[in-house]
């Protein structure tokens, strides 16, 4: 059975957070992983592979990160976050193979289900930044300000909506 692409982000995410911080060796790793995730030595294998490519291109990944978090130094972003990030921007800017929409949505997942809603939130906007530098968008404090601000009238827009259904249901 093939491992879902949802699964194998998790084990290249646990891969480079247990690189950045514990420096595990690789063979205890492939047998965590294996016993933890109940995933083949096969699908960890796969996702050492695309952790090292990652790893190949971890310069220009985090330039591209830090180029997006104007007033904010790389170092700042926390461990869980900035691999987060590394994975996402990699899959944006290397790999080129997902949609760009799909790379951000699945980085949101894993800020939530491994940080915080925050954290997915912060995730969101460095990578919406980063989207819109690839299109040609500059890459400004006011652009991500101006995403934020466009996040936010949504959001409202969405509460207005659901006010007003819920009157309508009333009357």
């Amino acid at each position: 059975m093939a491992l879902p692409q949802a699964k194998l982000r998790e084990i290249i995410f646990q891969l480079l957070y247990s690189r950045d911080v514990g420096r595990s060796e690789e063979s205890s790793a492939v047998a965590l992983l294996m016993k933890e995730l109940h995933v083949t030595r096969s699908g960890v294998y796969l996702a050492l592979s695309k952790a090292a490519e990652l790893q190949n291109h971890q310069d220009e990944i985090d330039a591209t990160i830090t180029k997006a978090v104007q007033g904010y130094t790389f170092a700042r972003i926390q461990n869980v976050e900035r691999c987060i990030l590394r994975l996402a921007t990699y899959e944006l800017i290397v790999e080129k193979t997902i949609p760009p929409k799909v790379v951000i949505t699945e980085a949101m997942r894993l800020g939530r289900k491994f940080a915080t809603p925050e954290s997915a939130n912060f995730i969101n906007a460095v990578l919406d930044a980063i989207y819109k530098s690839m299109l040609g968008s500059p890459l400004t404090f006011e652009a991500i300000e101006t995403t934020v601000q466009e996040m936010e009238a949504k959001e409202l827009l969405i509460k207005k909506n659901k006010h007003l259904v819920a009157e309508e249901k009333a009357d």
